[in-house]
This record gives structure tokens, sequence and C-alpha cells, in this order.
């Protein structure tokens, strides 16, 4: 199955719901990242939830981004998604695998919870708006269902999951998200609580080979698919974006990287790329920062 969000509306549109794979993207960012089980699947789940918030954005250019700490061993999770379907993020720790007793990854333990999940959404307007909730379990899911009902006064239930193989290669990703609607009724939110009750893990469902209109009805038999939206892993960085930035620096330090004679290297935390900068690079760039101040 290839990598997207579907929309859809139930219960006579008193339900809202979300269905997302990203198998394929998630498994880019465990490469990139060089992730053990436990921290893909922490950024897995994160980078899904944030896919399927940016799905309702009306223009490419607009962000969603989520960042989780709950000072767990993984440290800082960060996932953002764009308009156009882009979505890039890192784990600070890419080095956890932690297993639980029933032998399932111990993604609270990893993530934490004595922390925030911090929501940032860039609609294009002067400020971006920010919600910010208290985790609940560092499962991801949950901590998003409850970031939905106290920053953004949505009832909501969010499911999601990923499957990782034997060899530490991601199987299986994916997302669940029904929300009820403002004019939402008793047969509905009781309806959802039962659904909630039965449900099975997305990531296993699509490891069975059931594609997300199949699984939407599983649950919802009279869903009314709405919209599809593709999604992949895309970084969008590049060599002249992180050449802007070294412009931004004192010209102090630029001096003082080049009468060390090394260069410069960075690397982008959303994808792992290095770029190398070369002294006579450096010389140009601040050549160029002192063109700008003196126009």
């Amino acid at each position: 199955m290839k990598d997207q969000i579907v929309i859809a509306d139930a219960l006579h549109g008193e339900v809202r719901i979300h269905a997302a794979c990203t198998t394929s993207l998630v498994e880019e960012a465990r490469q990139h990242h060089h992730c053990m089980p436990t921290s893909i699947a922490a950024l897995g789940r994160t980078m899904t939830v944030t896919a399927i918030m940016a799905s309702d954005l009306k223009n490419q250019n607009e962000r969603v981004q989520a960042v989780l700490n709950g000072k767990g061993p993984i440290g800082t999770v960060l996932a953002q998604a764009d308009g156009a379907g882009n979505v890039k993020g890192f784990a600070a720790n890419p080095n956890v695998y932690i297993v639980r007793e029933d032998g399932h990854l111990a993604v609270g333990q990893g993530i934490g919870t004595n922390g925030t999940l911090t929501v940032t959404r860039d609609m294009g307007l002067k400020e971006p708006f920010t919600g910010t909730s208290a985790l609940q379990s560092g499962e991801v899911g949950d901590d998003f269902a409850y970031y939905f009902a106290i920053s953004e006064q949505v009832p909501s239930v969010v499911g999601v999951g990923v499957l990782v193989s034997q060899e530490g290669s991601v199987k299986a990703s994916g997302g669940l998200i029904y929300q009820l609607l403002p004019k939402a009724g008793e047969e509905a939110i009781e309806y959802c609580e039962k659904v909630a009750k039965t449900q099975k893990p997305v990531s296993e469902l699509i490891d069975e080979g059931k594609d997300l209109d199949e699984i939407i009805q599983m649950y919802f038999p009279d869903a009314n698919i709405l919209a599809r939206r593709d999604v992949r892993f895309h970084c969008g960085c590049s060599k002249e974006h992180f050449m802007d930035s070294l412009v931004t620096l004192h010209d102090n330090d630029l001096k003082e990287m080049i009468e060390d004679g090394k260069g410069a290297e960075i690397v982008c935390q959303y994808c792992n790329t290095t770029y190398n900068f070369t002294v006579e690079e450096l010389k140009e760039i601040l050549e160029r920062k002192h063109c700008v101040e003196n126009r």
C-alpha cells in the first residue's frame, strides 16, 4: 500500500475520520537517522499524527509541527508536515530499544511522561497558533487525544502504530483518528466509544494487507470518502539553505572557522545529510555578509 491519508465522514456527518498509511516514509526516516526500534516507533507515531493534522491544511505552504519531550531516554521527538504532504522529523536519541514485558516496544517509557506535547500550526498568518498539553502516557496516541480535547476542544480517538520487523526495518506504520464534530449526538458518542474499545492496531491491519478504505469501513460501514492525500518523507534542505544560516553568524565566529583552516560541517537534524563548507566558501560567506550589511 502506498503512503496516503484518506479523509471521510460517517454517522450522518457527525464524525470525521482520518486513516493513514505511512510505512514508506517512516522507514525512510529510520534509514536517515539509523533508528533503533523504540526510537523509530516513537518518531513514526509522531510523524503519522502530524501528517494527518497537516492533511486538512488549505495551503501547501502551511505547516504543522509537533514536539514531545517527556524526559525519557529518547529525548525530544519532533515532526513537521506541510499542506503538500511532505513530512520530516527526528528523535534526539535514535538509539533506544526498550521492550515491555508483553513483548511490545516500550514507547511510553522511551518518551517518558514528565513533560509536554506542543503543537504549532503555521497558517501563514502574522503569528502561528501554538497549543501545549501535558503528556499522559508517552505512547503518542493518548497524548494527542488529550491535546485535541484540551487545546482544540475536539473529542478524539487517536490510534497510531509502527510495526518493526525482527531485522529492525518498518513493516507497517499508520494511524486512525476519528473526531466528534460539534453537531454529534449521544448515539454517535456511544458508537465511537464502542469502536475505541474493539479496534485493532492500525499497523497490524496494514500489515495484514487491508487498505485504508477497508479499515475505515470496518468500523464505520456508512463512511463517505471525502478526500485522499499522498504523503512522503521530504526534508527540503540544501547547501544553499545552510549557507544562508551561516550568513547570520557573528563575524568572529566565521573568522574563527576560517582561521582554523578546517572549514565547517553542518548536519541537517531532519534527514542527517552532511554539508561541508571549505575555507574559501566561508570567506565568500563572510564577504557576502559584509555586502548585505553595507547596503
